[in-house]
């Protein structure tokens, strides 16, 4: 499969010969489709279609379902955006919402040679695989009364990157339901805190994977998941009890 996207120049962009930086974009679950323009709702593209400047390129692509973003797509659009734009490809930045920030983290956590960091909004990971980012630089953002990505799937997956020596942070909103990246994408500091990165790489610090600690495993099967109507299920604490079930 492929992914149709937007992609935003920034201005300078075609008097230079500088290769710049790049910030992908993945939406939330609403934003699916075969409209570019749903994009726009929310996030950097919301932002730069009300007129603000960035100092760097973006690549926003549109899944056509609401589905798991898929890898091998989307490494494809990637490879294909450093082929004809001009790309630090020391500076590629990937953030995304919701079902984008869930998708953020699982394609960095399986990609972590591409990023020079990650900034996932609403989202979570695989706290069983996240010590695959190493050194990548990640900032994660939640909203504490979350009742659709429950914050508790984000923290566990933060506090196993924490406990395996990761490089993160995280921003928990006390009084922020599932919306916690209006005010994320709002914020200067986290554009200011990309363009500070580069890939470990380039810094000579190692983007292997880190040994993960033995109380870092997280039980996968109670997570958000795509099942027939959209809801979240985790296994009851005895084979007795009852599932656990909010809506996606």
């Amino acid at each position: 499969m492929s992914y149709d996207y937007l992609l935003y120049l920034p201005p300078g962009y075609a008097e230079s010969d500088a290769d710049w930086p790049l910030l992908v974009f993945l939406h939330g679950a609403g934003e699916s489709g075969a409209d570019l323009e749903l994009i726009r709702r929310h996030g950097p593209p919301r932002l730069i279609a009300e007129g603000r400047d960035f100092p760097f390129v973006m690549v926003a692509p549109q899944a056509p379902r609401i589905e798991p973003w898929d890898i091998d797509a989307l490494d494809a659009l990637l490879d294909a955006i450093m082929r004809t734009h001009r790309v630090d490809a020391d500076r590629v930045y990937l953030t995304g919402l919701s079902n984008g920030g869930k998708g953020a983290w699982t394609w960095a956590i399986a990609r972590p040679e591409r990023f020079a960091a990650l900034a996932p909004v609403a989202g979570y990971g695989d706290a069983n695989r996240v010590c695959a980012l190493g050194r990548v630089p990640v900032w994660a953002f939640h909203g504490a009364l979350d009742d659709v990505v429950p914050a508790m799937f984000d923290t566990a997956t933060v506090q196993a990157l924490q406990r395996c020596g990761g490089n993160v942070r995280y921003t928990l909103y006390e009084d922020a339901n599932h919306d916690s990246w209006t005010r994320t994408y709002a914020d200067p500091d986290l554009y200011e805190w990309l363009l500070n990165q580069r890939h470990p790489r380039a810094n000579n610090d190692s983007h292997s994977p880190l040994a993960p600690s033995p109380d870092a495993l997280w039980d996968s099967r109670c997570s958000p998941s795509f099942i027939a109507e959209g809801e979240m299920r985790c296994p009851a604490a005895s084979g007795n009890g009852a599932s656990r079930m909010t809506r996606w």
